[in-house]
């Protein structure tokens, strides 16, 4: 099931898609809800990020190529967490904005995202299922000169505001761990890869972080980026005014954003 998030006119709420239509949704999705006969072309509504969440967590170095690509040949033994800030959230066909302060070597990063259905502490890795919702497609922005050269962590490097696009919506019943995964940066493909590359498992992951913090409902965990990211190329690319940056996961679908200079 597709569950998507939306704007219609004033009013937000949750919907079904269903081929070119979204079913509204009343009640809560973490909780209760109904699916009514009440219906929209998917063209109306806003599609909004499909969560709005209380934290997004984030891992460095979870695919085996681009841990190659990083420059180093040692496979983590843990995971690498950090935070990004919920201010860095967009929603599909917003604009990611290449900020004043660091507008010159702005990259992107393809991203399975999971989505926690219900407040997780301690979770084994064979119970992780039973609290996760699902998942959607993330874009992992980040600003390399900040994050690289300039600062001594990446808190700020992958904060900027709109530095998290995340949709279009959430994939309820998909195996996270077989998804081909990809980037499109005006139709030409950066990142083709598969969430089997992953070092540390999704079970694993959201395990490890109930492990260490307390995973509240709606909690994104977005699970690392596979090889081919704009920095480790040669020549590097990074995004531009203009560009179409589009991340597709197999069964799940496309998150598209745009590119713009902050004015």
């Amino acid at each position: 099931m597709k569950i998507a998030r939306v704007k219609l006119k004033s009013e937000i709420f949750y919907g079904v898609v269903e081929g070119e239509r979204i079913r509204r949704i009343k009640g809560d999705i973490f909780n209760t809800y109904q699916i009514t006969v009440e219906s929209f072309l998917i063209s109306v509504p806003e599609l909004l990020p499909p969560v709005d969440p209380p934290n997004i967590i984030a891992l460095g170095l979870n695919y085996k190529k681009h841990v190659l690509e990083h420059g180093s040949r040692k496979v983590p033994e843990k995971p690498a967490i950090f935070l990004k800030a919920t201010t860095s959230l967009i929603g599909p066909d917003q604009n990611i904005i290449l900020p004043k302060m660091a507008p010159s070597e702005v990259d992107y990063e393809a991203e399975l995202a999971v989505v926690i259905g219900k407040k997780a502490r301690n979770v084994e890795p064979h119970e992780v299922f039973d609290y996760v919702l699902g998942y959607t497609c993330a874009n992992d922005v980040s600003a390399r000169d900040c994050q690289h050269r300039y600062d001594v962590q990446w808190a700020r490097g992958k904060s900027f505001d709109t530095f998290c696009p995340l949709g279009p919506w959430i994939e309820t019943e998909v195996d996270p761990g077989t998804r081909p995964i990809k980037t499109r940066i005006n139709g030409n493909i950066v990142q083709d890869s598969n969430t089997s590359d992953m070092i540390f498992s999704v079970e694993y992951l959201v395990s490890y972080c109930s492990k260490n913090m307390t995973l509240l409902r709606g909690t994104v965990i977005l699970t690392g980026t596979p090889e081919g990211v704009g920095f480790a190329r040669d020549p590097q690319l990074f995004l531009r005014d203009g560009d179409i940056v589009e991340i597709e996961i197999e069964g799940i679908g496309i998150l598209k954003n745009g590119v713009r200079k902050e004015q």
